[in-house]
């Protein structure tokens, strides 16, 4: 840059410090038409956003200020924003509903209330797949993604503790030892491990949580709405940016029900996502991640080849069984039992307070963990 082009960048900050408004050249379009809470709402989150990000509507006419194009059903604001994409001259969308394909789903982002963390919840709405564990490990990698374009280099990933939360771990520690690295978070709980509980989202320990998009959109919704009865929200940046592998589009969704504080934490969120190239970054991190194995990893979730354990098979004496073996699949855990059974080991099925438990007799306990790890279930 010579000193001419020096010169005129030290002006423009310049003049951007005095007047308090600095030029971006991200655009993202807002939809102000359809809130529950009034097209107000909107404007009023867009009015205080103004001079961080250029901002078109696509809705009601708000003020001449704003390029607008009028639509006034969900059809006509996703089919606007779509040929908006489509002439690139928008960056990002925020709006409050936009027909996602299969295969793509969204990150939001709210705040522990603990300690003010902003955490990553992946997903909150759309679908990656439509099988839970398999929507859940594409979940995780979505949430990395958002996390990387939001300034965060090596996030720490927890599995929120519903079903076929183990059976994720699992396939995610496979993931990860095959070079797509995943840096795990560690339940507050005296039990350890990735899979956490409620206390662990309130308390904020992880940057990402994964979870499949009907529970995250649950989550996203209490923690943005919980100190107002539920009907507004006021917490937190909505429900994030679609994310799916050759999916070139980030639209932000926010509620219905979203206030004005919400939607402009969604249209700063877009902002900074876009600053952090989260299209390029969902490019490279997919490519890692299929590096690694991705595709075979799903496919496994899908294979026929491990046979169901004999229900025949005949129950050992019943033992006094103290000792717990946790980390099977709430899915397998009576094949699981099964499976010892047919070593001639007894074994019980218990719920413990993370999840199905394996309850063996304390001598036998290695033995089982052997077996049950030999046969995939741990």
């Amino acid at each position: 840059m010579d000193k001419k082009e020096i010169s005129k960048s030290i002006d423009k900050i310049a003049d951007a410090l005095e007047s308090g408004k600095f030029d971006s050249d991200i655009t993202v379009a807002v939809t102000n038409h359809g809130s529950e809470l009034g097209s107000e709402n909107v404007n009023s989150a867009i009015e205080k956003l103004k001079d961080e990000v250029n901002i078109v509507i696509v809705g009601e006419k708000y003020t001449d200020e704003f390029e607008t194009y009028e639509a006034n059903t969900d059809e006509e604001k996703a089919d606007v924003i779509g040929k908006l994409f489509k002439e690139k001259k928008i960056d990002a969308a925020v709006t409050m509903h936009y027909p996602f394909p299969i295969g793509v789903s969204t990150v939001g982002k709210i705040i522990a209330p603990a300690n003010g963390r902003e955490v990553f919840l992946a997903n909150t709405t759309g679908t990656s797949d439509i099988k839970r564990e398999k929507a859940m490990i594409l979940n995780a990698i979505d949430g990395i993604i958002a996390a990387k374009a939001n300034g965060i280099e090596n996030p720490t990933v927890g599995i929120m503790n519903v079903e076929g939360a183990r059976l994720v771990e699992k396939k995610l520690q496979e993931l990860n030892e095959n070079g797509f690295e995943i840096k795990f978070a560690e339940s507050k709980r005296s039990d350890k491990g990735a899979v956490l509980r409620g206390n662990d989202l309130i308390a904020g320990i992880c940057d990402v949580y994964v979870t499949d998009s009907l529970t995250g959109n649950i989550l996203a919704k209490t923690y943005s709405s919980f100190s107002t009865g539920g009907y507004y929200e006021t917490v937190g940046a909505g429900y994030g940016p679609s994310i799916g592998e050759n999916y070139e589009t980030p639209v932000f969704i926010v509620s219905r029900a979203s206030g004005s504080p919400v939607i402009r934490e969604a249209i700063r969120y877009a902002k900074n996502s876009i600053e952090g190239n989260i299209v390029e970054v969902t490019k490279q991190v997919y490519k890692k991640a299929n590096s690694a194995g991705l595709k075979d990893i799903l496919k496994s979730l899908d294979s026929k080849d491990k046979p169901k354990e004999d229900k025949e098979v005949k129950v050992p004496d019943k033992e006094i069984v103290s000792s717990a073996i946790g980390g099977v699949d709430i899915l397998e855990i009576e094949d699981a039992i099964t499976a010892l059974h047919s070593e001639g080991i007894y074994a019980e099925s218990a719920m413990g307070c993370t999840g199905p438990v394996v309850m063996i007799n304390e001598a036998k306990k290695e033995k089982a963990r052997e077996i049950l790890t030999n046969k995939g279930y741990i």
